[in-house]
């Protein structure tokens, strides 16, 4: 199954396509869309749908995992993202793919096993998982692909979670959970 993760940013909006046969994960392709400076925002908007559209149809995925909404200080940071989530979420509704959102903790937990990492720690065991032989540069990259890590993980079904993978909405501690039998 092939998995494209988003990782949406104005600035930057990194991208990542893995395969995986549901042990192991290989890279198919990744790279970030750079929205040209000193154009109007729904021009911007404009650039990333049509490169995020163009991707999609070249590594013709089965299913698109993008990071869910998170909480910002700044409204207006957090309004803006979301318009760039809507045009990811519209590529990929376009392309009549599954989607799933993951919050970010939920991604963190996923790839690294601790909902709080960092940035560099997250970039290190997305090389790691995926074998590759030099980091993932720039972070939008690392994430998305993390993002699409997450998704594997999570036995790839499309549904909105903000939980890390395994655990179901009743449980609320590691030290309560009991695998399926």
């Amino acid at each position: 199954m092939r998995i494209f993760g988003i990782d949406p940013g104005s600035q930057r909006t990194g991208y990542g396509c893995i395969e995986t046969d549901g042990s192991r994960c290989r890279l198919v392709g990744c790279g970030v869309v750079v929205s040209p400076p000193r154009v109007l925002f729904p021009d911007k908007l404009t650039c990333i749908f049509d490169e995020l559209a163009l991707r999609l149809d070249s590594f013709r995925p089965s299913a698109v995992a993008v990071e869910g909404v998170f909480y910002a200080r700044n409204a207006r940071s957090a309004l803006t993202l979301g318009q760039v989530r809507g045009v990811a979420l519209l590529a990929a509704a376009k392309a009549g793919l599954p989607v799933a959102e993951y919050a970010a903790t939920a991604v963190k937990s996923a790839v690294v096993g601790y909902g709080r990492a960092d940035k560099r720690q997250v970039q290190r065991m997305v090389t790691l998982l995926l074998g590759l032989e030099e980091m993932p540069s720039p972070h939008d990259v690392s994430d998305a692909l993390a993002i699409a890590i997450c998704h594997a993980h999570a036995g790839a079904r499309p549904e909105i979670s903000g939980r890390p993978p395994g655990l179901g909405a009743e449980i609320r501690s590691w030290r309560r959970f009991r695998p399926p039998v």
